[in-house]
């Protein structure tokens, strides 16, 4: 299925029965995956995205492991179920990316002039729920920064469309999280 296809990919279960369904997506469909030419650091850059430090696949671990760890609380395990699902499609639109760009789509970044494997000793393990939302905070507003960061540096046109598509997505899970956090923490 092509990504433009996929606007309504990442909308989440009803959260309270009876409720509108909550979406984990910003509006609009996603670009398509394409870049204009291979370039080597893009694609290190697509990699670090995928498995590095401070990652997709950092955050789609950590937000499982707090799915399973609030199942008690049905809304917010469903909420970092459904937002754990909209970084599979960005982990995967990264992934397409660093393969376009030559590099070998796995869970790794460079370090110099080795590749150092995704470990889960990336995730900071909270156990209480006000630390565990102002991590899913901090995790977001991180990658929001990077992705920024990666637009001011990049000048392919396409990858810059798919990391603003992507940032809208990271930014409407910070109101998410900020909301979660208002209404549990406060």
């Amino acid at each position: 299925m092509p990504n433009e296809n996929k606007e309504n990919c990442c909308s989440g279960r009803d959260a309270v029965p009876g409720q509108p369904k909550e979406s984990f997506s910003a509006p609009g469909p996603y670009p398509p995956v394409r870049v204009c030419e291979r370039n080597s650091l893009y694609g290190r850059m697509m990699l670090d995205n995928m498995g590095g430090q401070h990652s997709e696949m950092t955050t789609i671990s950590l937000y499982l492991y707090n799915n399973m760890l609030i199942d008690e609380n049905d809304r917010i395990s469903n909420i970092f179920k459904g937002i754990s699902i909209v970084e599979m499609h960005h982990l995967h639109i990264f992934g397409e990316i660093a393969r376009i760009m030559g590099e070998a789509p796995r869970l790794w970044t460079h370090r110099g002039s080795r590749m150092v494997y995704w470990t889960p000793g990336y995730n900071t393990y909270s156990i209480e729920l006000k630390p565990l939302l102002v991590n899913a905070v901090n995790m977001e507003k991180g990658a929001v920064q990077k992705y920024q960061n990666q637009c001011a540096r990049i000048e392919d046109k396409y990858i810059v469309e798919s990391l603003k598509r992507i940032i809208e997505d990271e930014e409407l899970h910070i109101r998410i999280f900020e909301s979660l956090y208002d209404e549990y923490c406060r």
